[in-house]
């Protein structure tokens, strides 16, 4: 793993620290955290966590552990479907994005131009 790999998953990390999101199922959290790591990038991930993370202050109590990382996925491949026909567009702003993490939305914000236009590439290529 690279210096920016590693980067990245602290940065997805601090989000789910910081909201204490892995709930009572530590071990399958972090196993289902990793799947997810090595299907999606990490910056896209995080803008799924906060989009998650906003839906879930609705709900008393909040969703935490898995629940919590299946409503992620959920997002992240109702992003990777959409962006067949246009990229995915999250429903938050960087700097609400900020704002609620702490973090430089940049890298979460390019990274999610990249997977659109990579998802579009491979799309096009098994045409």
């Amino acid at each position: 793993m690279n210096l920016q790999q590693r980067i990245s998953q602290q940065r997805v990390r601090h989000i789910i620290d910081s909201y204490c999101l892995t709930g009572e199922e530590a071990s399958p959290f972090e196993l289902y955290l990793s799947e997810l790591l090595s299907q999606y990038p990490a910056g896209v991930i995080e803008l799924a966590l906060v989009e998650t993370l906003i839906k879930s202050w609705l709900t008393i109590p909040m969703v935490k552990g898995l629940p919590f990382l299946t409503a992620t996925h959920e997002k992240l491949k109702q992003w990777q479907q959409t962006q067949r026909q246009e990229p995915p567009l999250p429903s938050l702003t960087p700097s609400q994005f900020t704002q609620i993490t702490g973090l430089d939305a940049q890298a979460a914000f390019t990274a999610l131009t990249s997977f659109s236009s990579h998802t579009a590439q491979a799309t096009a290529e098994s045409a």
